[in-house]
């Protein structure tokens, strides 16, 4: 049987000379917390989970990509079980639905592995590849687009969203929809399609998704009973409520940190030097009052630093954090954060410099994780392509 024997090889395969980073030890701690909650109940709660989540290729990660879905990557890694899959994607596609620099996007792409890999992601344990470099997500997309309604895709609301983003309109109320285009109005089936195409039973998302992860379960409903036999094909994909820190932009601590953002000392990258880091933290917006209290609603400032802390001490809860600067002022609490934030992320950002520039070593783990998802992808697509008459 050498296809299996070459199939057993390729799901073993890793590259002997990749040692993830050893990570400082507040770094370890933020991932080593098995936070992550369930919002629906298993059947089987022994049984062996397929999770699946992906990122756009927007570079160089910042603070808040770094302490929401990252984080939370590698948290799931490191916590899950013998028998679980885990899966994580670079999705490319995504990002052409608003306008890109093909340059741009390129290093980008290339960029993000190489972060994924620089914070702990291990690709002996995790698939992770170019969503743009497995066909089976486009062809998989173009079948559940045919059986979406439009009514459906109408009733989201991202898209509205990212158009504001993408303008840096602070209000979706007034985006005008001549910019929509039909990518952008139908990427969450594409979504929908980077899940289903691993029958993924587990998808860590944030709030802002939920309503999207919901669709993918209509449509893997829907393609159930259209195309009805003994068993159905796809699982009804279970949300993974993560504890995502809502980080916000340093200067205008009403929006969230972005790289869109026309002001680069509104957020903090990966690659930021520790003068970097020091004199975005002093110049980031707070306010007059005395003291230190933790008030999202009249001190969203403050809020936002007290909460980036709380995350660099092992996530330990921000109203203690709070607590401890109740007779302080704002200098003593950017001076440790500055300083807690440094800790955290030289390990990190010095992994992350190193494997940018072995751009060999990043094409050839592109390459075997696509050859790994598509051996997946290919037999759920086999079956799809039956049951649909394509074959």
């Amino acid at each position: 049987m050498p296809f299996l024997n070459r199939t057993q090889r390729l799901l073993a395969s890793s590259r002997p000379s990749f040692h993830p980073v050893s990570l400082p030890l507040q770094f370890r701690r933020l991932f080593s917390v098995p936070h992550l909650q369930h919002n629906q109940p298993q059947s089987n709660a022994n049984a062996p989970r397929v999770i699946f989540s992906g990122i756009q290729p927007t570079g160089i990660p910042h603070l808040g990509n770094y302490l929401g879905a990252l984080s939370n990557w590698v948290q799931l890694q490191n916590t899950a079980g013998p028998s679980d899959e885990l899966l994580f994607s670079i999705v490319g596609w995504h990002a052409l639905t608003l306008p890109q620099h093909p340059q741009q996007l390129s290093e980008a792409r290339m960029d993000m592995l190489a972060a994924l890999l620089a914070i702990g992601i291990d690709p002996r344990r995790s698939i992770i590849f170019h969503q743009d470099d497995n066909p089976d997500h486009a062809e998989l997309a173009w079948i559940f687009n045919c059986i979406t309604p439009m009514g459906k895709l109408r009733r989201m609301t991202t898209w509205k969203s990212r158009l504001a983003a993408s303008k840096n309109q602070g209000d979706d109320a007034d985006v005008d929809e001549a910019g929509l285009n039909v990518g952008l109005f139908a990427y969450p089936v594409l979504q929908a399609a980077d899940i289903l195409a691993y029958k993924a039973t587990h998808v860590p998302v944030g709030d802002d998704q939920t309503q999207h992860l919901e669709l993918c379960r209509v449509i893997a409903d829907q393609f159930n009973r259209n195309f009805k036999t003994e068993q159905s094909l796809f699982p009804l994909p279970t949300q993974l409520n993560t504890p995502s820190k809502r980080i916000l932009s340093l200067r205008d601590p009403t929006s969230k940190m972005s790289k869109s953002s026309p002001d680069s000392s509104s957020r903090i990258l990966l690659t930021d030097s520790p003068s970097q880091i020091s004199q975005k933290i002093r110049s980031a917006v707070t306010d007059s009052i005395p003291g230190i209290n933790y008030d999202p609603v009249n001190r969203p400032g403050t809020a936002n630093l007290l909460t980036i802390l709380a995350a660099c001490n092992n996530n330990e809860d921000v109203g203690e954090t709070a607590r401890r600067y109740g007779g302080k002022n704002h200098g003593a609490l950017k001076k440790d954060l500055t300083e807690a934030l440094e800790e955290m992320l030289k390990g990190p950002r010095a992994e992350f410099e190193k494997l940018r520039m072995d751009r060999a070593y990043l094409a050839q783990l592109a390459r075997e994780g696509a050859e790994k998802a598509r051996l997946k992808s290919e037999v759920t697509m086999r079956e799809v392509r039956k049951r649909v008459g394509l074959s």
